[in-house]
């Protein structure tokens, strides 16, 4: 069956709240028909954008600068715009969100919000709770956490708070092993935060954010089927600050597939990620999700919703990708 007719035949069922999984049905995470979708944003004081993407035996990631709790944003300060966030997370059914400038107090906000995620991550000032976190939140439903880790984008990696080259600020990368209990599939996913200011930190950044997934993805015990030293599928989001003409883009995609050309479906949204709150900002996709070989790319998008006051929910524009791993 081609993928435009399964992902109508999904969508179809979706709206009955069922999806095909194994040969059986089962209740499943189905994505929001137009009404229900437009009512649940519409609570949250969002609005939609278009439909959300197929269901099945796919995850969806999101990719996502929430920008920090900053006071002086005045209107579009984190006090006004958190239900939004939260809001845009679960409307998309997102099974595993990596988020960046998460402050503590944002990361508690959104658990409250989001009950049904669990979350992992450290402060980047001392690896544990002072500074903006990478955090990576999961459907605790859906995903099993088998083993997971920070490290420091610099030249001593394993030392909380480390800095080097031209960095203006301390840079982490959150990465766990997820396994998903609807397909017993272990993956990868890495997300990080590259310097806003270091040209040279952000392609060494780069490069040492490769070197480590070497390691991280080579399957333990129990990880895979098979017992052998396979690599498990790697999933990497962030916000890199850098463009497709960059060397950082250049050192992560000789490893890895930009997933919005490895997409199966046409890219839907803008394509750019930079708002400023305010309006789309043209050529600034600084925001990605990359994947690695075995992920299949079924759909990729760049979410314009707005909160109604027809400003945005972040200063970014989240980055949502559905996915598949292939034996």
């Amino acid at each position: 069956m081609t993928l435009p007719v399964f992902s109508l035949l999904m969508s179809l069922l979706s709206l009955t709240g069922l999806v095909l999984t194994g040969g059986k049905t089962e209740t499943g995470i189905a994505p929001a028909s137009t009404s229900t979708k437009a009512g649940s944003l519409a609570a949250a004081g969002i609005e939609p954008a278009g439909q959300g993407l197929a269901a099945g035996d796919t995850l969806r990631v999101l990719s996502f600068n929430i920008r920090y709790d900053n006071p002086g944003d005045g209107q579009d300060a984190w006090p006004h715009r958190k239900e939004a966030v939260a809001e845009m997370i679960r409307s998309q059914a997102v099974n595993v969100a990596g988020l960046q400038e998460a402050l503590k107090g944002q990361i508690d906000d959104l658990q409250a919000l989001l009950p049904e995620y669990a979350w992992l991550g450290v402060g980047r000032e001392d690896g544990m709770e002072q500074g903006e976190f990478a955090p990576i939140f999961y459907r605790r439903d859906r995903l099993d956490t088998l083993r997971w880790g920070t490290f420091w984008l610099s030249e001593t990696p394993d030392i909380p708070g480390s800095r080097s080259w031209d960095a203006a600020l301390e840079r982490i990368a959150t990465w766990v092993v997820l396994r998903d209990r609807q397909t017993s599939e272990a993956f990868l996913a890495v997300n990080t935060h590259f310097d806003h200011r270091g040209a040279e930190a952000r392609t060494r950044s780069a490069e040492l954010i490769v070197e480590r997934l070497d390691e991280l993805a080579t399957a333990q015990s129990g990880e895979q089927d098979n017992e052998g030293a396979g690599s498990l599928p790697v999933v990497l989001s962030g916000d890199f600050n850098v463009r497709e003409d960059s060397a950082p883009y250049a050192v992560l995609t000789d490893a890895l597939s930009d997933a919005l050309y490895a997409s199966e479906q046409p890219h839907e949204g803008p394509m750019s990620t930079w708002n400023g709150f305010e309006a789309i900002v043209p050529g600034h996709r600084i925001d990605y999700i990359f994947v690695g070989a075995g992920v299949h790319v079924y759909a990729h998008r760049i979410l314009s919703d707005k909160i109604a006051n027809g400003r945005f929910p972040s200063d970014h524009l989240p980055v949502l990708a559905e996915i598949g791993f292939g034996k």
